[in-house]
């Protein structure tokens, strides 16, 4: 139960001030609204992170949190400490205890007796059960074996498997309370269908930030709408969520013109009563009577107004090109896959897609031209202009500047920058260097500069990642009437399946073209049924 939560960044605005809700035992709640609005600041304050400046909150029974960049820390980090961090808070403290107490151990500076205490107390609390678990979760999770959980670096696995990794160990952890901050991230189509069955499968209470309107379509029991410094609750799936938020926002202009009607009656009626008073004394009382009930209908404010909606606007304009844009000729990279060949064409949306470490963005790179394959050739026909969308929006060329610079060293203008900017959502950051952004804000910035420089060959390497559903639908409409080609890496179902064709790299190694959407959900979700693989086979 959450009662009136108010929060400020330290030298910031308030963020939210009036956020209120609850979550039955054994719901599956979602909470959603735009980048920037303060979901996870919600899931930080929850799991006691931070503190919030005012409001309160009770959570019944254990909790336990995975936060949006678990795993995403520094590369010399174990797997032992990346799990520790989704431990239960006892567990975690002896599990950090423990790892302090060998390192010091190690370069001498504790005599043994240090590190006879944190052993001891890990046991005690549960540790090697804990770890007996950590061995069943890798087991089903990571493709190689992990025998030594405190010398096997987090680096060593990929984004993918680290999230999955992190995911089965809670949702079978049998915790009464779940917080789940982007759950989906990293994760590619067949891993965010196992993710389905499992939160589906889950009797713990989740509540879980995510902009995959697919996974929250078939989990979420209940939509929680962070929006207008405060929050609203749908009672339903998020299918039926849009919907219900249009009809909400008719409502609210309805209860605000009604007010103001009445407002205005009221005051008619009182200047009446004025204007009879002044005529015969009787009426004053009536007079002052009805000044009274309009000075307190007026005190108390009108009903809240709708919420203003996001406005994001994309315009990728796009140019002609040659009709065969690209030619790849017995291409391969390392041992990723097998030498393939393919052509696309001129207004193509082609979709890259498989499951995760099989190199697909190692091929879009290739695309790039960033990295060479290692046999074949890539060629461009005439005409091509190539624009990049980097998966982490890694952006060396941006660090350190503002987003207004970003802007006028394409339009060397300040007004049309700034108009850029906010056609983005992204005027309140003119001034904030790139390194400072969220990601959401740092994605829509990439998608601006496409746009800016007018490519006609987009290269978007999950470019919803990072994006809201207001964001992600901007892109998608944008990208239906852009003139030019489209090559994704992506494993957002909704943003795919506006796309014409698909590549599948399969775990073996294979590269197979699978004509449309359908087909390409069935091959991923049954990678090893041959009749398809075979009919995709045959159509390259």
């Amino acid at each position: 139960m959450v009662s009136e939560l108010e929060y400020a960044p330290p030298g910031g605005d308030s963020l939210f001030f009036d956020v209120s809700f609850g979550v039955a035992p054994g719901e599956h709640a979602a909470l959603v609204g735009p980048n920037g609005v303060g979901k996870s600041t919600i899931l930080r304050i929850l799991s006691g992170r931070i503190q919030a400046d005012c409001g309160e909150f009770a959570v019944g029974g254990s909790m336990l949190t995975m936060t949006q960049d678990v795993g995403m820390s520094s590369p010399t980090d174990t797997l032992r400490e990346m799990l520790l961090e989704v431990a239960p808070p006892a567990l975690r403290v002896a599990g950090l205890a423990l790892v302090a107490a060998e390192r010091a151990l190690a370069d001498g500076t504790d005599d043994g007796m240090g590190y006879a205490t944190a052993i001891t107390d890990w046991g005690d609390l549960g540790g090697y059960e804990l770890e007996t678990k950590w061995d069943a979760a890798a087991h089903r999770s990571v493709k190689t074996p992990i025998d030594d959980f405190s010398r096997r670096l987090v680096s060593e696995l990929s984004g993918g498997e680290r999230k999955r990794l992190v995911l089965d160990l809670l949702l079978t952890s049998g915790a009464d309370v779940l917080l789940l901050d982007e759950p989906d991230n990293y994760l590619d189509i067949p891993t965010r269908g196992w993710l389905e069955e499992q939160i589906r499968a889950s009797r713990s209470t989740i509540l879980m930030v995510s902009h995959d309107r697919t996974l929250l379509g078939r989990v979420a029991t209940k939509i929680i709408a962070v929006e207008g410094s405060g929050c609203w609750v749908h009672g339903g799936s998020y299918a039926t969520f849009p919907e219900a938020r249009a009809r909400r926002q008719e409502l609210l202009g309805d209860a605000v013109k009604r007010w103001h009607d009445e407002e205005r009656r009221l005051y008619q009626h009182m200047k009446i009563m004025k204007q009879r008073a002044a005529q015969n004394f009787k009426n004053a009382t009536k007079a002052n009577a009805a000044e009274t009930r309009w000075e307190k209908f007026v005190a108390a404010g009108p009903p809240p107004p709708p919420v203003p909606d996001q406005q994001i606007h994309v315009k990728l304009r796009g140019a002609d090109s040659a009709r065969r844009v690209a030619k790849l000729e017995k291409v391969s990279i390392g041992d990723l896959f097998l030498p393939f060949s393919d052509e696309v064409y001129f207004g193509e949306r082609l979709g890259l897609i498989g499951p995760n470490g099989t190199g697909k963005s190692h091929l879009l790179r290739a695309l790039a031209g960033t990295d060479e394959p290692d046999t074949g050739t890539i060629s461009y026909g005439p005409r091509t202009s190539i624009g990049v969308f980097t998966q982490i929006n890694d952006r060396a060329d941006f660090i350190g500047r503002e987003c207004m610079d970003i802007a006028r060293e394409r339009l060397f203008d300040d007004e049309k920058s700034m108009k850029a900017l906010a056609r983005y959502g992204l005027a309140g950051a003119a001034r904030q260097e790139f390194q400072t952004l969220s990601g959401g804000q740092k994605a829509r910035l990439e998608i601006m500069c496409l746009e800016l420089e007018g490519h006609n060959v987009l290269l978007l390497d999950e470019p919803t990642d990072n994006l809201d559903v207001e964001s992600s639908e901007a892109l998608e409409k944008a990208l239906d009437g852009f003139q030019g080609t489209v090559v994704a890496v992506s494993h957002d179902r909704t943003f795919l399946s506006q796309f014409d064709r698909f590549l599948m790299i399969t775990d073996d190694g294979e590269v197979y073209e699978l004509p449309d959407y359908d087909v390409a959900m069935a091959g991923l979700a049954q990678p090893d049924t041959l009749a398809t693989l075979r009919l995709a086979k045959n159509l390259t």
